[in-house]
């Protein structure tokens, strides 16, 4: 970390917890009684509150998603490169409100917490939760702060599902819904590498059925695995060749099963440090409400009938090499937008890094980004 922060930064930042004792009914049929919601904002709300932009995370997400703890930090938030002054998503203009969602493990209620029924960590009792759950929360907390319509609702992958939703749930509650490397449902390639990742974290013997805090132990290896398997989808081969080839560690095999590519230590080196930092049973949530969203499912499976009680405009980017959510997933959207008669724009961005290129900051990408958010802040006088 340098001694000054860069110019572009938000700066020092300071995460907050809302607590909401209102109960929250879920789309599984239960209810949380009471939560906590951790967010962390950016710039300055106006007399109107008309130039509030929500940030929705993505599967290993949080609410930390620009500038920094404190000065010893080695790292911005997740999406600093996209917010901030200057930057698409500029804090000269809007208020940007960042979260953990619920069933995260980042402070917001999750299996981590404790149950207030048992007095003990809900562990594998906290109920599932859905992208409809989150946006419901999410409507709580702009109430919260004052917030009757956001300017932008704004998400990349499984964020971007939170966007779509919001549109659709909310519609007279955002002026514009950006949907970033997503998709309107995962494909069943898609759902298999989630079920391949909750078996690898189910089938650890550490994994106690979920309730491996009452034994303190954790599926340390099997969540390695887990974020091993995804960390591969979020890539590109084309990335992933050009960052490590088929170099390896030493010169000479070993003829044995230690990691001796460079890619093989790259990949437990990741799943590793997950592991350290990241809930098992939050993975299973998370990945549980990627496979259950689906916003035709209750419109006869019919996405442009889905979609035509929106009423704000969308933004939709894809990323070339992305296969885990392909631009062909991106372009079924927005077909159906414009047979549902909403304004939409659409870019395809070449990018060669697969899914993750939605956090990179490539040149036609950000400048897309830009020029969308610059009309938006134009449109609500930020």
């Amino acid at each position: 970390m340098p001694d000054s922060l860069p110019p572009d930064s938000v700066g020092l930042v300071t995460p907050r917890t809302l607590h909401f004792s209102e109960p929250l009914p879920l789309a599984c049929g239960q209810s949380l009684p009471e939560y906590d919601l951790v967010i962390e904002t950016y710039g300055e709300l106006n007399a109107e509150a008309s130039n509030a932009v929500l940030i929705c995370h993505a599967l290993s997400g949080h609410h930390h998603a620009a500038g920094f703890h404190d000065m010893s930090d080695r790292k911005p938030g997740w999406w600093d490169s996209c917010i901030g002054p200057g930057k698409p998503i500029d804090t000269n203009h809007f208020y940007v409100v960042s979260l953990n969602n619920l069933g995260g493990c980042h402070g917001s209620t999750g299996p981590t917490s404790t149950n207030p029924a048992t007095g003990k960590c809900y562990g594998p009792d906290f109920p599932v939760i859905t992208v409809k759950d989150w946006v419901s929360s999410q409507a709580a907390l702009a109430d919260r702060l004052g917030i009757q319509c956001w300017a932008a609702v704004v998400g990349g992958s499984l964020g971007g599902m939170q966007a779509l939703q919001w549109s659709l749930t909310f519609p007279d509650r955002l002026r514009h819904a950006v949907v970033i490397a997503s998709t309107p449902r995962l494909t069943a390639q898609n759902i298999a590498f989630n079920e391949v990742a909750r078996q690898a974290i189910t089938s650890d013997p550490e994994f106690y059925e979920g309730r491996y805090q009452e034994h303190n132990a954790t599926p340390r290896h099997g969540l390695t695995l887990a974020r091993m398997v995804g960390h591969i989808t979020y890539l590109s081969d084309a990335s992933m060749g050009e960052k490590f080839g088929r170099d390896m560690r030493e010169q000479a095999y070993k003829f044995g099963y230690d990691a001796e590519f460079q890619v093989e230590s790259y990949l437990r080196y990741q799943g590793e440090r997950f592991s350290e930092s990241f809930d098992a049973n939050t993975y299973l949530l998370m990945t549980k409400a990627l496979d259950y969203f689906d916003p035709a499912y209750d419109a006869d499976n019919n996405l442009a009938a889905a979609l035509s009680q929106a009423q704000c405009e969308f933004l939709v980017l894809s990323f070339s090499t992305d296969w885990r959510f392909t631009p062909a997933r991106s372009e079924e959207l927005v077909k159906a937008m414009i047979a549902a008669r909403r304004k939409v724009s659409y870019a395809e961005i070449d990018a060669p890094w697969g899914h993750d290129a939605f956090l990179i900051p490539t040149p036609r990408y950000i400048d897309a980004f830009s020029a969308y958010m610059k009309r938006v802040a134009r449109e609500v006088g930020a």
